[in-house]
């Protein structure tokens, strides 16, 4: 019997510190989002609530979801978004990481589009 509890009392503690915690996220109803018009050298933030599409210069953007991190990690926030110019038809669609922007960015020979926050 004390073999029984010793082993539970060694065993227990390694089952917790190998267990992940869960990540939460919190959705957000909009995306803001930082639009490059390499061509013409400018830049515009724009808002975009879930669900909807704007247009910006020769791009239609979509917004499908936007999430930020658990506010007890590091500052964080997610986007997926379905762009399309007029002439290619779409040319990105994924997830956009604000603190990583080089991980999955739209990098178009004319725009660049990357995720600035939720809201």
């Amino acid at each position: 019997m004390n073999k029984i509890k010793l082993l539970t009392l060694f065993i227990a503690p390694l089952f917790l510190l190998s267990s992940h915690p869960a990540f939460a996220y919190i959705e957000k109803n909009t995306a803001v989002v930082r639009i490059m018009n390499k061509a013409a050298g400018k830049t515009q933030l724009a808002s975009i609530k879930v669900g909807q599409t704007v247009q910006y210069d020769g791009l239609t953007i979509r917004l499908k979801n936007c999430k930020q991190s658990d506010p007890f990690d590091a500052e964080n926030y997610f986007g997926f978004f379905e762009i399309h110019t007029k002439t290619e038809g779409r040319i990105f669609s994924g997830w956009m990481n604000r603190n990583e922007p080089g991980l999955n960015p739209l990098q178009d020979e004319t725009y660049d589009v990357w995720l600035e926050r939720c809201e």
